[in-house]
């Protein structure tokens, strides 16, 4: 059976919204929560601009490129009471400044991602990627689930938007940990994902 897909779309008039898989998810669920609970949850899920030492006021603008005042956008933020450690900097991952450089535009009644020339240059490269995972499956083991950049403080919000996670799809099942993982495959770069998301990462694999 396959498992069904959460991520992201937007409309100008109420900001990002869900469209869950055929089946939903728990990410789905988290999803819409943030939408209406963005503001209680600013600590959690909102992102900062680069330099910035506080989240944004409402109303303003989030990064180059972005829509004024939507929930779920940006790198997120690592809470200072998180119980998670942040990610250790290593030279042999892609980092996720380079991913989350992503500006927005709009068409018709949707948001879509305008990559530059160095993330359209990864696209169907091998790339490694080190994150905290975010299940799309029931069970101990996942063949299919998100990576963050930032770990889940919240079990109703999330880290951050759409160009903060990455789709993972594996080759053998991988078994679900609260700390970091790495993983390698071949990065899509998705320009109009039917689920709103920006990348993808096939045929992957864990590395330590």
């Amino acid at each position: 059976m396959t498992s069904p897909r959460s991520a992201f779309g937007a409309s100008p008039s109420r900001g990002r919204y869900l469209r869950p898989g055929r089946a939903g998810s728990a990410v789905a669920l988290a999803l819409s929560t943030l939408l209406f609970a963005a503001p209680a949850l600013a600590q959690l899920s909102s992102p900062l601009a680069p330099g910035a030492s506080q989240p944004p006021a409402p109303g303003t603008s989030i990064l180059p490129g972005s829509i004024d005042g939507v929930a779920g956008k940006g790198a997120g933020v690592h809470g200072a009471n998180s119980p998670f450690a942040p990610l250790v900097p290593r030279d042999d991952v892609l980092p996720w400044s380079v991913l989350t450089d992503v500006k927005t535009k709009r068409e018709k009644n949707r948001i879509l991602p305008v990559f530059n020339t160095g993330q359209l240059g990864m696209n169907g490269k091998t790339q490694r990627i080190q994150g905290f995972m975010m299940p799309l499956e029931p069970g101990k083991k996942q063949r299919h689930f998100l990576l963050s950049s930032v770990p889940l403080t919240c079990s109703f919000c999330l880290p951050g938007g759409p160009e903060s996670m990455v789709e993972v799809k594996t080759k053998t099942p991988v078994e679900y940990s609260m700390e970091a993982v790495v993983v390698e495959g071949r990065l899509q770069v998705l320009h109009d994902d039917s689920y709103g998301l920006y990348y993808r990462i096939n045929d992957a694999v864990t590395v330590k």
